[in-house]
């Protein structure tokens, strides 16, 4: 197969720790052709979706993991797979890649994971629709809802809709001095809606970035336990990750959400679990992969191409619109 991933610019990945490469690392061993592209290089014209794209040689060396030979315009519907793995933030160009991308869909090609789902699960406001699988929630920009919220819980969590990374993340207490500062920040005085969430005390044991691969959960899940001092597991706020086996209500959660994200054309998302409570479905680029990895010896990349052959196998094939 021939895989176009779209990604950020490539001399940024690393490859020490990043999903994408170790998917186009399964890729490679498999076989495949892998492609790279940045969602800003893509246009239309004359109807069709194109953009700059570099064939790539990758290897296991993580400080040379590729080689890119010259780029070149091409019409992305003539690649078997393209998948979509350019990080948040959510922005206006990130949502304007998604309707572009919807056009290669529709031009026959298999895109993954969909563009319209990327659009429709907020990372942060997928968990609504599963209420009784989430802590105590509240989406308000109104201060003063958040006000009675923190009230009611004493302990609450409240972030913004866009963040990643545990960026804009803030515990308030009740009796936080900086309780109003914080509400007026996170809020812009009153004009972005925000998420609060009860604070959950098990996030001492791991904030669990739980996988789903094709609608079925990995057996291996990344507890990223925050450092001294924070309230925060990502890695990326300074949380240590280790890798443990999935629990009971782990599976529990995966498996009720799981089918929803294959029905809206999800084939690869990233669960936040915390205690029994999931806080978060990653859809954009879910991470962690290369972590459980290394610790566990059981590679999700490998799931995640089987997954992506099926799919592969289960669309037209798009020959007849390669140039």
């Amino acid at each position: 197969m021939k895989l176009a991933f779209v990604l950020d610019p490539l001399e940024t990945l690393k490859a020490y720790k990043d999903s994408s490469v170790a998917m186009m690392r399964e890729a490679r061993r498999r076989g495949h052709e892998v492609h790279a592209l940045e969602a800003r290089s893509m246009y239309l014209r004359e109807g069709r979706v194109m953009a700059s794209v570099r064939k790539l040689s990758v290897s296991d060396d993580d400080h040379a993991w590729y080689r890119a030979d010259a780029a070149r315009d091409d019409v992305l519907s003539g690649f078997d797979l393209v998948l979509m793995r350019k990080d948040p933030p959510f922005d206006l160009e990130y949502y304007n890649a998604t309707l572009l991308l919807d056009r290669v869909e529709a031009e026959g090609a298999c895109v993954v994971n969909r563009p319209r789902a990327l659009r429709d699960w907020n990372e942060k406001l997928g968990i609504l629709a599963f209420a009784s699988l989430a802590p105590p929630t509240l989406v308000a920009s109104e201060m003063a809802r958040i006000h009675a919220f923190i009230d009611e819980h004493r302990d609450v969590v409240v972030k913004k809709l866009d963040g990643m990374g545990g960026a804009m993340i803030f515990r308030v207490k009740s009796d936080d001095v900086n309780r109003n500062v914080i509400v007026e920040a996170i809020t812009d005085l009153g004009a972005r809606t925000v998420m609060a969430q009860r604070y959950i005390p098990e996030i001492a044991k791991g904030d669990k970035r739980v996988l789903v691969i094709d609608g079925k959960p990995f057996s291996h899940c990344l507890a990223r336990i925050p450092k001294a001092g924070e309230t925060r597991g990502n890695l990326a706020a300074g949380g240590r990750g280790v890798a443990q086996p999935i629990s009971a209500r782990d599976l529990e959660i995966a498996e009720t959400i799981g089918p929803h994200l294959v029905k809206a054309g999800i084939v690869f998302a990233g669960l936040d679990v915390i205690g029994d409570w999931v806080t978060e479905i990653n859809v954009t680029s879910p991470t962690c992969i290369v972590e459980i990895a290394q610790q566990t010896g059981r590679n999700a990349a490998v799931d995640l191409l089987d997954a992506l052959e099926r799919a592969r196998a289960a669309t037209p094939s798009p020959t007849a619109n390669r140039s």
